[in-house]
């Protein structure tokens, strides 16, 4: 994988923009909470990212979309190929944050279901954390737009590593406060998935190949006041009322407390699967 000395900023010709429609707990909690969305989340392997750039492929002469960037933590990946990134960002301030990281890539405010991007403009595109957030069949109609022919599409998810006991009780307290429309990503890691509502539209609609896929463990080195700030800063935390985040606050502590591995003030490792998926269109 060709690894970038330098991005020329670009600006891609965008087209009119259709009405921008974000749920409720992005657009307001991540609104709140980008600053802290980047402090606390991880990054993802680089070994992931260059079986995606041989996959693809991302290099030098080609174009690669990524929906739904947020403050950049894939965005500035993908740039590392040599690859023109276009980055597409709904929440103003992610968007912001994202800019002020990465001044030399294009990020324009539209959704993964309207872009605002020109037809064919293309290579490959990513959603790195994000496809769960969207309109799948429109988001997928949006894509097929936007790829030239055999471009392919790419999903990345960091999920929550549960064969540890404490992130059990990190996910629990995280799924069990979230309102019942809230989008969920995959729950688990690795081939036969059973939270695979996902991969259907793409067996409903033509033109699409076989959805290949890779995992990779990707632990994250952090701190306990750092998992509280991943927790507090998630959507439909991030939204509520301070009475109700010190609910939140206390809960997971007294859970964290409750936990050897989570007692110690200083590093500890926060696991993560990161789950890889690519499927080609045309």
């Amino acid at each position: 994988m060709p690894v970038r000395a330098g991005i020329r900023e670009r600006h891609p010709i965008l087209l009119p923009s259709a009405r921008v429609t974000v749920h409720h707990a992005a657009g307001v909690g991540y609104q709140r909470a980008a600053e802290v969305y980047e402090s606390s989340r991880p990054s993802y392997p680089l070994a992931a990212l260059a079986a995606l750039a041989d996959a693809l492929p991302l290099e030098a002469g080609r174009t690669v979309v990524d929906l739904g960037a947020g403050t950049g933590k894939f965005t500035r990946l993908l740039a590392l190929t040599g690859a023109e990134v276009l980055a597409v960002e709904p929440v103003k301030e992610m968007r912001e944050r994202l800019a002020e990281l990465l001044p030399a890539v294009a990020v324009n405010g539209g959704t993964a279901e309207a872009t605002g991007l020109p037809d064919g403009c293309a290579d490959a595109v990513v959603a790195a954390q994000s496809w769960h957030w969207f309109e799948e069949p429109a988001a997928l109609a949006e894509v097929e737009r936007l790829l030239r022919p055999g471009g392919a599409l790419a999903l990345v998810w960091n999920t929550f590593d549960t064969a540890e006991p404490w992130m059990r009780d990190f996910q629990d307290i995280y799924f069990r406060l979230a309102p019942r429309d809230l989008p969920r990503p995959p729950l688990s890691s690795g081939p036969g998935d059973p939270n695979a509502g996902w991969r259907a539209p793409f067996a409903a609609r033509p033109g699409w190949g076989r959805i290949e896929e890779r995992h990779w463990p990707n632990p994250h080195s952090t701190t306990v006041a750092d998992i509280v700030d991943r927790m507090m800063s998630s959507s439909h935390i991030a939204v509520l009322d301070g009475t109700a985040q010190a609910r939140v606050r206390a809960e997971l502590e007294a859970v964290l407390g409750a936990h050897d591995a989570t007692r110690s003030s200083g590093a500890i490792e926060m696991p993560y699967v990161t789950d890889v998926y690519w499927v080609r269109h045309g």
